[in-house]
């Protein structure tokens, strides 16, 4: 189960780290109108995964002091 508390800051995390891989993975072919289906799947993973990564990484580190 995800703890609210750690919610704002994986938001944040997701949204710094998904955009820069959004630009270095998806930039050119948003900008030339290449958005395929399965490009736009993999764009929303692009910021999914750093959440959830986050949220491990959080929870972790809070079970691990304890």
């Amino acid at each position: 189960m995800i703890e609210p508390k750690f919610v704002p800051t994986a938001l944040k995390v997701a949204v710094v780290v998904g955009s820069i891989l959004f630009a270095i993975n998806h930039g050119s072919a948003l900008l030339t109108g290449n958005m395929g289906r399965d490009r736009w799947i993999s764009a929303i993973l692009t910021y999914v995964v750093p959440y959830f990564v986050n949220i491990h990484g959080q929870y972790i580190s809070i079970h691990r002091r304890k």
